[in-house]
Order: C-alpha cells, then sequence, then structure tokens
C-alpha cells in the first residue's frame, strides 16, 4: 500500500506557477498609494562628504521626502555582525559594518548617500540628480597587498591599518615535514573578483498599517526570520508585529543571505514614518555596486611531498579583500582555510590569512563561498607537483586520498561551523574511478589526443577532485499538519531561491504520511507561517531543513497511527499508511481517509482525554551537531582555437557523493547549475576595478557571462556515502557544480596547449580569451 517517494526523479511542484506567471515576486507587490525609492550613490570611491543639498530634489513635483543620514536621527546606524569569529586560538578580528547611509565619508563607489522618496521610481531617479553633494577625495586602496603597506589611507580611522582580521591555524608540524620532503613545490596564486549576477535583483516593499499595529515586508532574502527578528528590534516592535515574506526569489546564490543591507534596515523606517507603503527595486547598474561580491584572494603556497608523490604537509598563506565593511565575518575566508585540505590525508597543515579593507563593495559568501579558492589552490598544487615528479594526474591524487576506515576523520582546525573541522564519511577511490570511467581517461591519452595532435587540434583534458562542507547548523524548523480535506501543510522557515524546496521537502514528508507529493503543500520564507529558522545557505536546506520536516512528518505518521488504531480497536502495528489512507492490514474494509481522521482528531463537540493535542499536526527541529561533507570530481574535455584562444568545452562530467539523493531530477538541476557558474568564474566572469577603484565593466555589455551556447551538455554520475550524522543520511549539493570548476578548466587548458608544444603554468583566475592570448604570449617571448 505503501508508495516509495524518497530518491523518486519527480518533476517539480512548483513549476506550473514559475511557468505560467502565477508566481509572486517582490516587483510584484504593489499598492494604489506605494511610494518608491532612488539613491544618491557616491562616485567615489574613498572620499569625505563635505556637504550635502537637497533643496532643488525636494521641489520636484512628486518628491515626498529626502533623506540623509543626518535625516535619520536616531534611527540612524550601522548594521549588524551577521557572523561572529570563530574561536581560533590565534584571531585578530575588527568589526566594521556599513551604515545605512553614508555620514561623513564614504568608503566605496556605490555606497548609498541620499534616499529620495517619490510617488513613482521614475521621478526618485530624476530626484537624484538633483541632489548636489560635494566631496573631498581620498587616496584609494584596491590592491589587496598594498592595503597594509606603511602610509597606506585608512578606510576606518580608528585602526591603526586597514586589518580586518588575521587568522592563523595550524596541525601537526608543517617545518619538520618540509625538511624531510624530497620535494617542494611552491607558488603564488591570484582568485580574482565576481559577482553572482543573479536573474532578479534585491528588492524590498514594506506596508506599516497603524490601525494593526503590523508592518509587512516583502524581501527578497534568503534568511527571513533573521530579517523578522533583527527589524522587529530596530524598529520598537515586536517580533508578533513584523512578518516578513519572501516570495519566489530569483536565484539567491549567497548575497541574498547578507541579512540587513543598508536598504533592508532603511524600507520600512520609510513606511512607517509616512504611513506608507513604500517600494525598493535593485536596478542592473546597482547590482554591480551594492550587492555583495566573492573571491579577491593572493596566496602564497606550498607542498612537501616524497618521492612518490605523498603529500607529507601543506602551507597557505593569503590575502582576502574583505571590501570596505565585514558584516559577515571571516565565513570566507575560513571556508577557503579548511577546504584547501580536499579529499586528500594531509599530516601537517599551517595556514595563516589577513582580511584587509579595500575600497571595493562587500564581500560575503557567493556558491562556493570560499571553497573554491582553497580548491583550486590545492589541485593547482598537486598537478605542479605531478609534473615535477612524472605522476599521472589522478594518480597522485589517488595515492593521497583519505581511506574509508579513517572517518569520521577530524582535521583539528575550526571550521565555519566553529567545530573542528570533521569529515563525517566518504570514499574518494570509487569517485574517481567513476569519473575517469565516464570521461573516457585512458581512451583519451591513448587515442583521442594523438589523434587531434595529427590533425592540428588543440584538445586537453582535466580531472579535479574537491569536498563541499555541507549542511552546517544551527539548526531549522518545520511544521507538518494533515487537513481535514486531505491535504498535507508544511511550513519551515527557510527561503527558497529555485532549489526545487517544494517537490524534496513534499517527498520527505509524503513517505511518512503516505500522501502523494501532488497534494502536499509547501511553505517557505513566511515568518507568520513558521516563527523560527537560520536560512537557506551553505548547501544545507535539504540537510538541516529536510530533517527537521523529515522528524515533523514520523510523529505525523504516529499520531496517526495512535488515532487510527483507537479507532479501529487494534494496535498501530497492525494498521498501514498509503494512498491517502490508513487500514487495517488484511482488512481493506477497515479503513479511513486521513480526512477524515484529521476531523476527527478536531472535535466540535464532547470531551477528550486529558493532554489530547488537536489535529494530525506536529512542529519539529532539527539541529547538527556539525556540518556533513559531500564530495565529487569533475573531468572535462576542452579545444582551444589556436588563434583566438577562445576554449570551447567539448564534454562535462560530474561524479557528485552528496549522500542519500531525495530527487536525482532535482539534484541534477542543482549541480548543472552551479557548472555553469563555475566555467563564468573560470573563463568569463571578472570585475574589473581600476586604481580610484572605478569599476569599468558594470553592466552586461562588459560583463561576460556564459549563455546557454557556452555551457555544455553535463554528464552527472553519483555515488552515495550516507551521512551519519542525520536519519536520513543526505547531504548538501548546492554549490558542488561551482566548487572546483577553476581548476578543472585550467588544467584542462594546460592540457590543450602542450599538444601546440606550449608548457604553460596558469596560477590565476579568471582566464578569458584576451588573458589566455596574453598568458602564452608572454610564455613564448619568454622561452
Amino acid at each position: 500500500m505503501t508508495t516509495r517517494y524518497f530518491g523518486q526523479r519527480m518533476k517539480r511542484n512548483e513549476d506550473p506557477r514559475l511557468l505560467t506567471g502565477q508566481a509572486l515576486f517582490v516587483d510584484d507587490v504593489n499598492f494604489p498609494d506605494l511610494l518608491h525609492v532612488a539613491f544618491v550613490r557616491s562616485p567615489y570611491a574613498h572620499a569625505r562628504i563635505q556637504s550635502i543639498d537637497t533643496s532643488r530634489a525636494l521641489q520636484r513635483p512628486g518628491v515626498v521626502a529626502a533623506y540623509t543620514a543626518a535625516d535619520l536621527g536616531d534611527y540612524w546606524r550601522v548594521g549588524p555582525l551577521l557572523v561572529s569569529p570563530p574561536p581560533v586560538k590565534d584571531i585578530v578580528f575588527n568589526e566594521r559594518t556599513q551604515p545605512i547611509l553614508a555620514k561623513d565619508k564614504v568608503r566605496h563607489v556605490g555606497e548609498g548617500v541620499v534616499a529620495i522618496l517619490a510617488t513613482s521610481r521614475y521621478i526618485a531617479e530624476d530626484a537624484v540628480g538633483d541632489v548636489i553633494v560635494n566631496y573631498e577625495a581620498l587616496p584609494v586602496n584596491v590592491d589587496v597587498r598594498k592595503t597594509l603597506e606603511p602610509g597606506a589611507a585608512l578606510l576606518h580611522e580608528d585602526l591603526d591599518q586597514n586589518l580586518a582580521a588575521h587568522v592563523v591555524q595550524h596541525k601537526g608540524d608543517y617545518a619538520a615535514a618540509k625538511a624531510r620532503a624530497d620535494v617542494v613545490i611552491t607558488r603564488e596564486f591570484w582568485y580574482d573578483r565576481g559577482t553572482a549576477a543573479a536573474m532578479e535583483n534585491r528588492g524590498v516593499v514594506a506596508q506599516w498599517d497603524p490601525r494593526f499595529q503590523k508592518m509587512t515586508i516583502w524581501d527578497t532574502t534568503q534568511a527571513p526570520v533573521v530579517i523578522r527578528n533583527g527589524l522587529a528590534a530596530m524598529l520598537g516592535l515586536s517580533e508578533s508585529q513584523v512578518r516578513v515574506i519572501a516570495p519566489f526569489i530569483g536565484g539567491g546564490f549567497g548575497p541574498k543571505i547578507m541579512m540587513f543591507y543598508p536598504e533592508e534596515m532603511l524600507i520600512p523606517w520609510l513606511a512607517m514614518q509616512h504611513n506608507q507603503p513604500v517600494k525598493w527595486i535593485e536596478d542592473r547598474s546597482e547590482n554591480f555596486y551594492t550587492t555583495t561580491q566573492e573571491r579577491g584572494q593572493w596566496h602564497e603556497s606550498e607542498i612537501a611531498l616524497t618521492k612518490e608523490g605523498k603529500i607529507l604537509g601543506v602551507q597557505d598563506v593569503f590575502w582576502h579583500d574583505s571590501g570596505a565593511y565585514d558584516p559577515y565575518g571571516l565565513t570566507v575566508p575560513i571556508n577557503t582555510q579548511c577546504t584547501l585540505l580536499g579529499m586528500y590525508d594531509v599530516p601537517n597543515y599551517s595556514t595563516e590569512f589577513k582580511a584587509v579593507f579595500t575600497n571595493k563593495p562587500i564581500v560575503t559568501p557567493y556558491r562556493g563561498a570560499g571553497r573554491q579558492h582553497g580548491v583550486f589552490v590545492m589541485e593547482r598544487l598537486l598537478d605542479a607537483a605531478a609534473n615535477e615528479l612524472g605522476l599521472d594526474k589522478t594518480e597522485i591524487r589517488r595515492r593521497n586520498f583519505l581511506t574509508p576506515d579513517q572517518f569520521p576523520h577530524n582535521h583539528k582546525i575550526i571550521y565555519q561551523d566553529f567545530t573542528e573541522l570533521t569529515y563525517d564519511s566518504g570514499d574518494y577511490e570509487p569517485i574517481l574511478a567513476k569519473a575517469k570511467e565516464m570521461i573516457g581517461y585512458e581512451e583519451f591519452f591513448k587515442t583521442l589526443k594523438p589523434q587531434a595532435e595529427k590533425e592540428g587540434k588543440l584538445l586537453g583534458l582535466g580531472l579535479v577532485c574537491y569536498v563541499e562542507g555541507t549542511g552546517i547548523g544551527p539548526y531549522e524548523g518545520a511544521r507538518v499538519q494533515i487537513q481535514s480535506n486531505g491535504r498535507v501543510s508544511v511550513a519551515t522557515g527557510v527561503g527558497t531561491q529555485g532549489q526545487g524546496h517544494f517537490t524534496s521537502f513534499a517527498q520527505v514528508v509524503a513517505d511518512q504520511v503516505g500522501i502523494p507529493p501532488d497534494e502536499i503543500d509547501v511553505i517557505t520564507g513566511d515568518t507568520d507561517q513558521f516563527h523560527w529558522g537560520v536560512g537557506t545557505f551553505a548547501s544545507r536546506g535539504a540537510v538541516v531543513a529536510g530533517n527537521a520536516i523529515h522528524a515533523a512528518s514520523k510523529r505525523v505518521r504516529q499520531r496517526i497511527l495512535d488515532l487510527a488504531s483507537e479507532e479501529f480497536k487494534v494496535t498501530p502495528e497492525e494498521l498501514e499508511i498509503g494512498n491517502g489512507r490508513v487500514c487495517v492490514i488484511g482488512d481493506p474494509q477497515r479503513t479511513m481517509l486521513l480526512g477524515d481522521l484529521a476531523s476527527k482528531a478536531n472535535p466540535l463537540r464532547g470531551a477528550v482525554k486529558p493532554g489530547t493535542e488537536p489535529g494530525l499536526e506536529a512542529t519539529d527541529y532539527f539541529g547538527p551537531p556539525m556540518g556533513a561533507t559531500a564530495a565529487g570530481a569533475h573531468a572535462m574535455i576542452v579545444e582551444i582555437d589556436p588563434d583566438t584562444m577562445m576554449v570551447e568545452v567539448k564534454r562535462y562530467v560530474v561524479v557528485h557523493d552528496c549522500g542519500k539523493v531525495i530527487n536525482p531530477l532535482i539534484l541534477d538541476g542543482q549541480v548543472q547549475g552551479g557548472v555553469a557558474q563555475g566555467l563564468g568564474n573560470a573563463f568569463y566572469e571578472e570585475l574589473v576595478f581600476d586604481e580610484q577603484g572605478q569599476l569599468l565593466n558594470a553592466s552586461f555589455m562588459d560583463y561576460l557571462l556564459p549563455t546557454a551556447l557556452d555551457v555544455p551538455r553535463i554528464e552527472i554520475g553519483h555515488h552515495e556515502t550516507p551521512s551519519p550524522l542525520n536519519e536520513m543520511g543526505v547531504k548538501g549539493a548546492g554549490e558542488a557544480g561551482a566548487i572546483p570548476a577553476a581548476p578543472l578548466f585550467v588544467q584542462a587548458v594546460e592540457d590543450a596547449l602542450r599538444s601546440g608544444g606550449i608548457d604553460l603554468e596558469i596560477t590565476e583566475i579568471p582566464l578569458s580569451p584576451k588573458r589566455l592570448w596574453e598568458l602564452v604570449e608572454a610564455h613564448k617571448a619568454a622561452v
């Protein structure tokens, strides 16, 4: 009678609404008396504000108000620190968070200085040009290595240098390992900036109802409960007076985690001041300057090995560009430190970073969240070591894999979840073997590459490995309820940005309550529907929220059995659930629809037993002790045009282990989307700043994104090592596609160039046809 839904390839429940235009996005929220906001933003990366004149703007018809930092009065503030520094022994951390509007000084181009409130966005935008701001330009810091030099202009003048943080972590004794090594490889690596470029920009709509004393906020956030709690405190309201709704979100990717952007703090306050709903929707130009970015790290790294290619130790010292403020703490560089270790047994590790303030937009997690930097360093070091030792690139990796008997494996350094970095489970050799088989590794080097060389083609193959820390705490919760009409309502505090939650969460519930997923209504991101939660980030939705839903569903299942056993006068073990019914095993005539049972569980007359809870409903929570470790291998075949240096990806293979798979179709979509962004990161996307901190390519005319014509068909294989940290055995997968793409890309490009007699080692990312051509020409000139 029971149908198994967990693990089935099911189409997404949410797609009909999305494909027919029935899904609600923040910009769809409108009211007859809606006011709109546009911002005067700094054209300088670093400058003092000498004066602001808004008088002309206020004279423009349709302008309701103009606010400077001074006009905010007691409400002016800087945003909260969102993630505190980890409990690392050797740490310095200087907290500096962004203000609602700049006061006295601006620290990056695009920082908000004045907010214009008008009856339309068009009028507000026109009024922006009416405002006169006098600035005193200051020296600008854009080079992550130079901003700490003596004499560098200080972004935050209460500090004696532009140091955001300094963190040192060790395990073992790297110096001793290096002393006994047969080979020591030393390299420098540069990983430059990019932006998430979500289809939907950020936006906030706020409505204050003075009669009900209720604030409702529609927000493009990945963390609605956190926004609700914080804004309630800022506005002097109780949390029950504030409702935050994160409807359908057109891509989050991390920057929309960044709770308490200036606009999120300001728009609700404006709604209260004017007793009218207020709306701000970020335009694409603003997105390039005011939504947080990522990457920007310079690494000085080395690896010590035996002559057989066994890793004795790794040392990595790097500089991390935090941008002008550091509201998200040290999540990105800590992820880099930890993820560098990869699948490998590294007995000795010395790692140190300095996070520095620069006159650039703020850095927070973006799909991969610092993991891609660490993977790039380790995989590039292993490539250099394989070349030095004459080993096959896959063999040097295999020789250094952690083995199944080494799990759980404690790396003895602190991870982003504030616990010691511990891999819960894994089995890496089968992943590598499957990736080699799927890409045709042996056949490529035996037949395809030699044949391509005869034809004058530059064909190359890359294969790299990675781990992905997923499913961190602290917790998520869920409420599951069977209604009297037989449908199921599921509410959770996480938001959704396209991950397929409405389907995969329904599958988790369906297995327990015996009702098909298309009859299960999932509600995410509405703080009036579920009051507690943290948010969707760090590949944690399926792991943390999914297990909370699973736990609540099991309690509902038990309640079904308990109530039905009383109804049929049998034990719970004599019952089975499925197809929307509960019945006595072997006696199909003794059956009841679950909707009818739900009605009986909510009597309108008569007495009930003491302690009885109404309804078929349960709420539960799940908080993992630490993150679950996913892993995988990517392989790629590329062909390079020798004249233009354009790179065409001929094949792309992913083998991923994210524990038990809830829905293979949704998982594959997650991986494919990640690969698309990873390839963009590797070959197309780079934010170019000049020496004055001006962004030179702040539009899609100049910022190159991969399109459907550039992203290849992605072949996906799965390997399952269930996580022992949760009952479902799942691990995360949201960032897996993006994390290893850069080292994979450059490895394949190097292999292709060797077919043309060009033995070039690439130590920077991103590339582009132009940059690759420059590197090749410089290499030829140096030979």
